[in-house]
């Protein structure tokens, strides 16, 4: 299955700076964990206001329940506040489509 995920990470007030930079040292390494078993496929930066960090990540997991294992186990999961949405094929996909040998028009690709 495919999930879109939301992440809104919000420091909490008077956190060290030290504590910060070793979760997001801590956070890359298990995002690349994370790719190399499959489960981040893409992930993206929201611009917002200066301080935020915001993204948006494009999943993949067996079911919710591991999905929210995997977020769970991320160094900056306390700090997370997450959107999750399950996500279904549709019969326009340009990779699906591409994939069958068709284009959306119903030509040959």
């Amino acid at each position: 299955m495919e999930f879109l995920v939301e992440f809104d990470v919000t420091v909490p007030e008077g956190t060290p700076e030290s504590e910060v930079n070793y979760r997001e040292r801590a956070e890359a390494l298990a995002a690349a964990r994370l790719v190399d078993a499959g489960h981040l496929v893409r992930l993206w930066s929201l611009t917002g206001t200066p301080g935020e960090s915001r993204a948006v990540g494009l999943y993949r997991a067996d079911s919710e329940a591991e999905l929210a294992a995997l977020i769970g186990a991320l160094p900056l999961s306390d700090w997370m506040h997450t959107v999750t949405t399950p996500l279904e094929p549709h019969p326009n996909d340009p990779v699906a489509l591409r994939a069958l040998g068709s284009a959306p028009n119903g030509s040959e690709g």
